[in-house]
């Protein structure tokens, strides 16, 4: 005879467990739950919002791993007492199910609110019923079911009020969140965009406040409800607030003064007083909007200071600049603002075991990334926000590394550029290029970095293929032209006067490519070239085409773009018939057989039919990044990590590339579309290669 047992220790609320007593054959009934929620009991029993399912584990131990293992039924019982003081129950009685299984009772619906109701149960194997799951050691689950719903609660911000425009981005603001009802237990919120969370009052019916730091301008609205210990939830209610724009920099200096000042004007803030190791009018970044920049030699005069702080290190704030450091190989301080014995923040590049690194410190904490490179620009942004007690760092406009936990010391002191205090003196001196330091006392969102870092590209060639005279094809606004070579011809498509599909006389003449012509090569010498490199290859650049090749099943390699070098090209776009793919090629150096990065985005061969494709190839020298588009897209394994990149000294080429005995690879196929920028463009511009048009460039 199987013996059947269950009790519940009230210790471990929601799990059963045999008594010390039991014989260990004996089995169990275990895992109470209600609702799926651990069984509650004594003086807490749980809230819910309609009937509950009840459900327990019945085990029959003693014929558990034989194959003629029994089934278990349930008994489940629940009693109340209702308004007039009587006791209620309800029983139900579960099917027999094999050992082991969660058995469950969805108690009835009439069931009345707002009174306790205790359940329990027993396990019975047909031949003998165990205790209640209340006796002995054990307790009856409880629970309340409550049938309503909590009333809306009330939003408020002192920072983003209803309905009116405040502080504004980069800025934490507090929202109380409170309801009137008395069992309210938590909010949930959501904001346009997100975070979407839950709040929590410290006691039941409290308020709960929330921090929120706006990321862009314009209007924005919070949405909250209640949700009462039932899990019941009330009307949502929405809170509209509207946000400036982020407050402008407490100080910021340009530094584009005339060659021979001796001091820098501040656009914000106080001005800066030069040593004699700084010059003005130098070089600015291109792409940006300054005019120049200040030189410091790296001296012991190569500084610029305030007699003040800029900006109150207590609590949040971010200082950035451009920057082009002269060498590399030794710690240098951009910006950095004096404490009683050191610096609270510095601001500039050190030394790790794996070469230079961007780097920005706080006291003993300190995040780095990113890889500075001698004489070229970059935009460092150091930031603390007092809010989390973290740092972070962007370099062009990216969070590199990993933000740290910091505790700037109190910096009363002045604040300084090209050195950082150490004791009594300055080290770290700055040689290089400085420009455009800006101070904020509030945090720059990650867009914001971005606008700041952002570089914008240039035009430099564009080429449409419309016509050519004399083997010379011009370009767009007084671009340089392209010059045919033999091979190379424009084809013109049909010029309207009539149609074939209407007048069997009329010529038969293919459509172009894009607009009214394109160029056709012979695969053989066929090729087109301009009067130079156009784009700087070891810099950021951006070149795009359309290109259709004219056979099915392409015999050879073909090439339909490429600039050279001495020993071979810098980059190149060719047709790979082997991987049926366009490929992006990266010799790692100007040598014949250096080793390359290929890039790849597969696709058949167009045999002369159809519109052909449009490739770009997208080098951005800020992030280190390459990729290769494919009719406007882009994958992971078009796009890789380029380090560092060698500057193409030849023309661009179109049509062919370099090779082992000179120039080879001839395209055989049309060509349309060509167009050059100097800058990285962005995925939503480089959509807009290839249709004739240019892109926006906002």
């Amino acid at each position: 005879m199987a013996a059947v047992v269950a009790s519940v220790v009230t210790a471990v609320p929601g799990t059963a467990h045999a008594a010390d007593d039991l014989p260990p054959e004996q089995p169990l009934v275990q895992d109470l739950q209600t609702n799926f929620k651990a069984c509650a009991t004594g003086d807490a029993p749980a809230y819910v919002a309609a009937a509950p399912v009840a459900t327990a584990a019945l085990r029959d131990r003693a014929q558990e791993g034989r194959p003629d293992a029994g089934t278990v039924s349930g008994d489940f019982e629940a009693w109340w007492t209702d308004a007039s003081g009587a006791e209620q129950r309800r029983t139900h009685a579960s099917y027999p199910l094999p050992s082991g299984t969660v058995q469950r009772w969805q108690l009835p619906e009439d069931l009345p609110a707002d009174t306790v109701v205790s359940w329990h149960v027993r396990a019975n194997d047909g031949t003998s019923v165990s205790p209640w799951s209340s006796e002995g050691a054990g307790a009856a689950c409880r629970f309340v079911i409550d049938r309503v719903n909590p009333d809306a609660p009330v939003v408020t911000s002192a920072e983003y009020p209803a309905e009116q425009y405040r502080d504004g981005v980069g800025a934490y603001g507090s929202f109380t969140l409170d309801s009137p009802s008395p069992d309210v237990v938590a909010y949930e919120y959501n904001f346009i965009g997100g975070p979407y969370a839950t709040a929590r009052p410290d006691e039941p019916g409290g308020a709960a406040t929330i921090r929120f730091l706006p990321q862009k301008a314009g209007p924005d609205y919070l949405t909250v409800r209640a949700v009462d210990r039932a899990g019941r939830s009330s009307a949502t209610v929405r809170h509209w607030f509207f946000v400036n724009s982020g407050r402008a920099p407490v100080a910021r200096w340009k530094l584009a003064d005339a060659a021979g000042s001796t001091s820098a004007a501040a656009e914000t803030g106080t001005a800066a007083r030069a040593g004699t190791g700084v010059t003005f009018g130098g070089a600015a970044p291109a792409g940006t909007a300054l005019t120049s920049t200040a030189a410091l030699d790296g001296s012991g005069r190569g500084f610029l200071t305030t007699p003040a702080p800029a900006v109150d290190t207590r609590g949040t704030f971010a200082v950035s600049a451009w920057v082009r450091p002269a060498r590399t190989d030794r710690a240098m301080t951009v910006a950095s603002q004096d404490a009683a014995d050191g610096a609270a923040y510095a601001l500039g590049l050190r030394n790790e075991g794996s070469g230079p690194v961007w780097s920005f410190a706080l006291g003993d904490a300190q995040v780095s990334g990113g890889a500075p490179e001698t004489g070229e620009w970059a935009h460092v942004l150091g930031l603390y926000d007092a809010e989390t007690g973290h740092a972070r760092l962007y370099v062009n406009g990216h969070e590199t590394g990993t933000a740290v936990r910091a505790a700037p010391a109190v910096a009363s002191g002045a604040f300084q550029l090209g050195r950082a205090r150490h004791g009594s003196g300055y080290d770290r001196r700055w040689k290089g290029d400085i420009g455009d330091v800006q101070v904020h006392d509030r945090v720059v969102v990650a867009d914001e970095a971005a606008r700041l870092a952002h570089r914008q590209p240039k035009r430099l060639g564009h080429w449409s293929l419309e016509t050519a005279t004399d083997g010379v094809s011009p370009g767009a606004d007084g671009d340089g032209p392209l010059r045919l070579g033999a091979g190379a011809a424009i084809h013109r498509g049909p010029d309207g006067s009539c149609f074939p599909d209407l007048d069997p006389d009329c010529p038969n003449v293919p459509y172009a490519l894009v607009g009214d012509g394109h160029l056709t090569l012979d695969g053989r010498t066929g090729h087109a070239v301009a009067d130079g490199p156009v784009v700087d290859t070891s810099e950021s650049f951006t070149v795009g085409v359309t290109v259709r090749l004219a056979d099915l099943e392409p015999a050879r390699r073909m090439t339909v773009l490429s600039v050279p070098g001495t020993h071979t090209d810098a980059f190149k776009v060719r047709y790979e018939p082997k991987a049926r793919a366009w490929q992006l090629v990266v010799p790692k150096r100007d040598r014949a057989g250096a080793p390359e990065l290929v890039l790849s985005q597969i696709v058949p061969a167009d045999g002369g039919e159809g519109q052909g494709h449009h490739l770009a190839v997208v080098h951005d020298d800020a992030t280190d990044t390459v990729k290769l588009y494919l009719d406007g897209y882009t994958n992971a394994g078009a796009t890789a990590a380029l380090p560092s990149s060698w500057r193409g000294t030849g023309p661009l080429q179109i049509g062919r590339g370099l090779t082992a005995r000179g120039a080879g690879e001839y395209l055989r196929g049309d060509v349309d579309e060509v167009q050059a920028y100097s800058g990285a463009l962005k995925d939503r511009d480089v959509v807009m290669l290839g249709g004739g048009g240019e892109p926006c460039l906002c």
